[in-house]
């Protein structure tokens, strides 16, 4: 009796051909073969250790121990059914809640604008949005979406590349007045140099690569640093130096001349995926499948 448990899927088939009298009842109902219900009853008597019905050619009749197994196992039919109703609505409706997590800037400028989207299209869908610039772990932080940058080391993540990230240099135009532009890599080390650090990394090493291919890096000249996009580019807009930046970030800024691209005759020679992560299926939700799946149809369409 100890593993009882075990054949709880047994025990329900077993309260079903007491109410319904036969095997081939239960078996039309849950479409079984009839020799899988009759198996799975001699199973559960086996674990019982006892026979529950006595079979004839007429007709099926609970033993004893059948009778106060039925009993007994009254409720777990309410529970299956209750289950079950739960089930239902949830395939029926979409709903529950979907936490999402992303870097500041792309939170700004990319997933807000979808919010009154999403809200229209499952308004049983709550939404929770969570913008950090840090490493997130979505497991031990129960996020189930995350859009991140970079090649992703978990393997139990599911990914989609929603773009690639490439890097470029930019300056306010009152600043460039007051200190002049860079012409080459090299004159950053006379000019004031605005770099991303968080508690993983640290991007005071600028990286150039030339057009026949020739890579220089420089270590960037630097009074400030920040963890937070937005501060990066709010300091640069006000002229406080250089940033270096993926451009599709700084779109409007660039688009309004608040900042303008330096260097330009230089790339960064690494680009980046822009990933939309999820959790695994075993991990996920129908609701935060729907949101994932809608959210990687709009970004690949703003971001690319």
């Amino acid at each position: 009796m100890n593993k009882l448990h075990n054949h709880l899927s047994h025990l329900y088939l077993f309260y079903n051909v007491a109410r319904l009298g036969s095997f081939q009842a239960v078996a039309t109902k849950y479409n079984l073969p009839r020799s899988s219900v009759s198996k799975k009853i001699q199973q559960l008597e086996e674990q019982v250790g006892q026979r529950l019905i006595q079979r004839s050619t007429r007709k099926l009749s609970l033993t004893d121990a059948g009778r106060d197994l039925l009993a007994a196992s009254a409720s777990l039919s309410k529970v299956v059914e209750s289950s079950q109703r739960v089930i239902e609505k949830h395939e029926s409706t979409l709903s529950g809640t979907v936490k999402i997590s992303c870097t500041v800037l792309i939170g700004e400028k990319y997933l807000l604008p979808l919010m009154h989207l999403l809200r229209e299209e499952y308004p049983a869908i709550s939404l929770e949005l969570y913008f950090n610039d840090d490493p997130v772990d979505l497991l031990a932080q129960e996020i189930d979406i995350a859009i991140r940058i970079g090649h992703l080391p978990d393997s139990s993540l599911m990914a989609r590349k929603i773009c690639d990230k490439r890097l470029g240099w930019f300056a306010s135009t009152d600043y460039l007045k007051k200190h002049g532009t860079p012409v080459t890599p090299d004159d950053l080390t006379e000019h004031q140099c605005i770099i991303f650090k968080n508690q993983s990394i640290t991007l005071d090493h600028w990286s150039f690569k030339q057009d026949n291919g020739d890579i220089i890096k420089v270590r960037a000249q630097n009074n400030i640093a920040t963890d937070n996009g937005h501060a990066l580019v709010e300091m640069a807009r006000l002229g406080l130096g250089v940033i270096m930046i993926d451009a599709i970030l700084i779109k409007d800024n660039i688009q309004n001349g608040s900042l303008v691209p330096i260097l330009t005759d230089w790339q960064h020679p690494d680009t980046l995926p822009i990933n939309l992560v999820c959790l695994g299926r075993n991990y996920r939700s129908r609701a935060s499948t729907t949101i994932w799946e809608a959210l990687f149809e709009h970004l690949q369409k703003t971001l690319s």
